[in-house]
């Protein structure tokens, strides 16, 4: 049986400390394989040109930009790689502006070791990662804006309504196309117009409104 690739990985990140130790951290999980690190926000995306990773590990707050600008320049690459913010920051108006310009995954730069571990596995699953005590911060941000409060009220299809259930879990647009026997390029499609439909603009935000409003 043949193996799958291993994920690419660029770290892009100021703090040459724990961009080491995370450098380390990702050695011991199957499937990761390095392909950068980066000490600053111009470095990072002049790396991610060159060398197309699958994964981003991001600083929100680095001393030569700040990571949402490099957030918003990695999100124009082709092709496009996934972008999980690793910071200090656990406040609300953070995570909100992080999820909403695109990013995949928000993690905590004190989770322990062990934590950390399991959220990279998820990421190289092709999962959405984001520590659970921060949902509650997004899904605050979403109530305070008005907005369909259930798939009826949205005009979600049986289709789009089935996919949304599957983003909640946590699966990539790849994964979802599996499992529901429909092309990657399908998937983003419907993904658009869910977050058209539902005013949201990130599928963190759809996965969130789905875990309050979708029948499980």
């Amino acid at each position: 049986m043949n193996e799958l690739p291993a994920e690419t990985v660029l770290i892009v990140d100021d703090h040459p400390l724990f961009r080491k130790g995370l450098a380390q951290l990702l050695q011991t999980v199957p499937g990761f394989r390095l392909v950068g690190e980066a000490a600053g926000g111009e470095d990072g995306i002049a790396m991610a040109r060159a060398r197309q990773p699958d994964l981003v590990l991001l600083d929100l707050n680095m001393r030569d930009m700040n990571g949402l600008e490099v957030l918003r320049q990695l999100r124009q690459l082709r092709p496009e790689p996934r972008v999980v913010m690793i910071t200090v920051s656990d406040q609300g108006e953070d995570v909100v502006a992080a999820l909403r310009g695109g990013a995949d995954g928000y993690l905590l730069k004190d989770m322990e070791p062990e934590a950390m571990l399991e959220a990279l596995a998820d990421v190289a699953a092709g999962r959405v990662v984001i520590p659970p005590q921060l949902n509650h911060l997004l899904a605050a941000a979403l109530r305070s804006e008005a907005r369909p409060q259930s798939p009826d009220a949205a005009g979600l299809t049986e289709q789009e309504t089935r996919i949304l259930e599957k983003i909640a879990a946590g699966l990539s647009n790849k994964m979802i196309g599996r499992e529901l026997d429909i092309a990657e390029g399908t998937v983003k499609v419907h993904v658009k117009h869910i977050l058209r439909k539902l005013d949201l603009r990130s599928r963190v935000e759809a996965a969130v409104w789905a875990v309050a409003h979708l029948r499980t």
